[in-house]
């Protein structure tokens, strides 16, 4: 590890430094790990307040942060720069790499582009075709007549079943599986009889996929991730989905059979959503949103079932003054009983 001055960070960044130009620093934390002679980070303005309490000897914070009480870099992307420094003091290891190994079985009649590496244990179909600059790691199953691009990175034991396309420069995490049958059976003769699976799946470039999400092969046609689109871990994404570019889908989402989305569309943590629906351009489903119908361009919406954000929070507004009103009920009830009731002596003539 190579020390450096805070000037010199500052530089490396193209950040403005707070301090003694000659600050040396050793290494970097974050804030709550952060030792005597490291420099941490601050992301929000409102949170300069954890430095009083670290170790850290520099941090670095938003330009628009109040004043700091430690030594401090200024920058516009306070992660970017955080990033930047991070790789200056813990430089990535630099890795020969090593083309097919050994161990690994490829298929003679698969095509492999320039600087390929192929780990050990991988199984490479008949047909399949990897773009230069691919890296397939250990225990990989690329079946039959897959299509992969360039500087595509599979990592442990994910799976492409048969005829999958994957573009450039994706990033497939482990345990993923692309391109299994849909969920799609049909009641013959009081049996459940798998119906039609003969499509494939289609990742387009630039899609990262987390680790465990599987994708069902379309019924006939196609299930598609668009461009820049970044998928969590454990997500689902059934059978004949069309998904558009540039979506988030973080954690545990899972999508019934033939539902699209636009572009730009978020999906927080354990979304359902059901299928043959569509999500608008820009809309944001907050967590734990059960979605049942169409949800409009640009709208936010949580819940079960997923309801506009204002209205889901009038509804638990007035569900959190229940007990009050049930309280409230009970006295109105009383009241009117009372109202009710004969008075002393007054007796009652009956028709």
């Amino acid at each position: 590890m190579h020390p450096a001055t805070l000037e010199q960070l500052s530089l490396l960044v193209g950040g403005e430094y707070e301090g003694p130009a000659d600050l040396p620093l050793e290494g970097a934390a974050p804030v709550h790990e952060a030792k005597a002679g490291q420099i941490t980070l601050i992301d929000r303005p409102d949170r300069i307040y954890l430095l009083r309490d670290t170790e850290a000897a520099a941090a670095v914070i938003p330009k628009t942060a109040p004043e700091c009480p430690l030594p401090a870099i200024r920058a516009d992307d306070v992660h970017r720069a955080f990033s930047a420094i991070v790789s200056f003091f813990r430089p990535p290891r630099a890795v020969e790499r090593k083309g097919v190994h050994p161990t690994a079985v490829v298929s003679p009649t698969a095509e492999l582009g320039e600087d390929v590496e192929i780990h050990p244990y991988a199984v490479i179909g008949d047909g399949v075709r990897i773009g230069s600059g691919s890296t397939i790691h250990a225990g990989v199953r690329i079946l039959d007549h897959c299509r992969i691009g360039r500087n595509v990175q599979i990592f442990p034991n994910a799976v492409l079943y048969e005829n999958t396309v994957v573009g450039d420069n994706c990033r497939i995490h482990a345990g993923v599986v692309l391109g299994a049958y849909g969920f799609g059976y049909v009641c013959r003769d009081g049996r459940h009889t798998l119906s039609a699976q003969l499509g494939n799946v289609i990742i387009e470039n630039d899609v990262d996929i987390g680790a465990n999400t599987t994708i069902d092969r379309g019924t006939y046609g196609s299930t598609v991730v668009g461009e820049g689109t970044k998928i969590d871990n454990q997500v689902m994404i059934a059978h004949n989905c069309r998904i558009g570019r540039h979506n988030m889908l973080c954690a545990q989402v899972g999508i019934a059979g033939s539902t699209t989305t636009g572009d730009y569309v978020v999906m927080a943590g354990q979304v359902g959503v059901r299928d043959h629906v569509h999500i608008g351009d820009g809309a944001v489903l907050g967590a734990m949103a059960g979605v049942i119908h169409d949800i409009p361009p640009h709208s936010r919406y949580v819940g079960i079932p997923a309801t506009p954000e204002r209205e889901q929070m009038l509804k638990q507004a007035a569900f959190a003054k229940l007990p009050e009103m049930r309280r409230q009920l009970k006295e109105l009830q009383e009241v009117v009983r009372r109202l009710s009731a004969p008075a002393a002596g007054e007796r009652r003539e009956v028709a």
